[in-house]
């Protein structure tokens, strides 16, 4: 059974990203918030040691663009990377089968605060470079995708983007002078929409969609699980390997930040447990 409408695809087409509501259960966002609450040595009930670094972890804080945590390899996140309607969905928009699945991090970000200004970083941006695009564009492109671990209002410092640019997109460029930042639009006279979700709604968008995350004006955190999938031989058998080893150890991937405690190998018993699906989009199992 397909994972969209044919409305949702026209949308997707239209604006550059689509939400599927209920794409995760409940009980993994909620298991997954814990963790990060966890990692963190903080509480839901104490705001004020939402902006205290974790013992052991001095710098953690401040140089986390938008909240960014190094979590990377807990069971919580790989239940929800191997759910059959994560992979059904990007399959589905990608048009391809043989999948395979990025070890992204988390993020929890808290409401803004003057003496924290990197915590709640508003931003829009295009994930690739827009020097030298050839129209019309090529189909599939890559996609990215964030799961909402927490109902997340507007002005909670989620999701936004600019639909308004992707749907005239060569258009715009047109009209953009010479020496412009191909990966920071300029937003004159377009409007930034938040995307407001429920915990368990999956979001995913096209990598030419400006977006980026909001300033978090409410009084809760945001929290979310960044997902992004691709075609299996976008990947070399060394780059898959690294992979492997990286979730073999609860480690992050080479060359982003890793946590000094090493929570979160000390926090298993075992190594992840990966479900058929899983092995595939790691990479362990062939497809």
């Amino acid at each position: 059974m397909s994972i969209f409408t044919k409305e949702m695809k026209e949308f997707f087409q239209t604006n550059g990203y689509v939400l599927i509501k209920n794409a995760v259960p409940k009980s993994y966002c909620d298991r997954l918030v814990q963790v990060i609450w966890d990692f963190m040595g903080k509480s839901p009930d104490d705001p004020e040691g939402w902006y205290t670094p974790a013992k052991g972890m001095d710098t953690f804080w401040e140089g986390q663009a938008a909240g960014m945590l190094p979590l990377y390899n807990h069971q919580a996140m790989w239940d929800i990377r191997q759910h059959p309607n994560v992979y059904e969905a990007f399959s589905e928009l990608i048009g391809e089968k043989k999948l395979r699945v990025s070890l992204d991090r988390v993020s929890m970000k808290p409401p803004k605060r003057a003496d924290h200004p990197g915590l709640s970083a508003n931003f829009i941006h295009w994930d690739e470079d827009t020097t030298d695009l050839q129209f019309p564009l090529e189909q599939p492109r890559p996609l990215q995708g964030v799961v909402y671990l927490a109902d997340t209002a507007a002005n909670q410092g989620g999701f936004q983007c600019v639909p308004s640019i992707y749907r005239n997109m060569e258009e715009y460029l047109k009209a953009q002078p010479e020496g412009r930042d191909p990966r920071q639009p300029d937003l004159t006279g377009y409007e930034v929409e938040p995307i407001p979700g429920e915990a368990g709604d999956l979001l995913i968008w096209d990598v030419m969609l400006a977006h980026g995350s909001g300033d978090n004006l409410s009084d809760k955190p945001r929290f979310a699980q960044y997902v992004l999938m691709f075609p299996e031989d976008k990947l070399t058998q060394e780059e898959t390997e690294m992979y492997i080893e990286s979730v073999r150890n609860h480690q992050g991937r080479a060359g982003n930040q890793v946590d000094p405690r090493y929570w979160e190998k000390n926090d298993h018993d075992g190594p992840v447990q990966l479900t058929p699906l899983g092995r595939k989009l790691l990479g362990v199992d062939p497809w």
